[in-house]
C-alpha cells in the first residue's frame, strides 16, 4: 500500500476566528469552501500539499488537549517568532532546539489547538 498524506481535519468553535488564523496570520491559501451536511468546510494549503480542513461545529471532535498538534516548516525561526509577535500571537512554548539542525516552537489557535513552527537547518 502507498499512501500519502491529504488532510488534517479541525473541528472548529469559531470558523471565522480560526480562518483568520490559519490564512490570515499564518498565510495558508484557501483551496476551497464549501457547505456539507449543514456544516461550513474550508480546505487551505498550498497546492500539491497536505491541506488543513477546518470543520464549522459547536463540539470539537478532539479536544486541545488530546496531544494532536498541526507542524508548519519555516526558512527563519526569528522572523516567524517576530511575525506572530507583532500580530498579537503569543509563543505558548519555546523556542526548543533539540538538535543543532533542529529549533520550533509552539503557538495556539483559536481553539487552543498547538501550532508548531520549526526551522531546520
Amino acid at each position: 500500500m502507498n499512501l500519502s498524506l491529504n488532510w488534517i481535519t479541525l473541528r472548529v468553535r469559531d470558523l471565522e476566528a480560526s480562518l483568520h488564523f490559519y490564512h490570515g496570520i499564518l498565510g495558508l491559501p484557501i483551496e476551497r469552501q464549501f457547505e456539507s451536511r449543514g456544516r461550513q468546510i474550508v480546505m487551505l494549503g498550498a497546492e500539491g500539499q497536505p491541506k488543513i480542513e477546518l470543520i464549522q461545529g459547536s463540539d470539537p471532535a478532539l479536544l486541545p488537549e488530546c496531544g494532536v498538534s498541526v507542524g508548519f516548516e519555516t526558512e527563519s525561526l526569528d522572523s516567524a517568532i517576530e511575525e506572530l509577535k507583532s500580530r498579537g500571537i503569543p509563543l505558548a512554548r519555546g523556542p526548543v532546539s533539540p538538535n543543532p539542525h533542529l529549533r520550533f516552537f509552539y503557538v495556539l489557535d483559536p481553539d487552543g489547538f498547538e501550532v508548531q513552527i520549526a526551522e531546520h537547518s
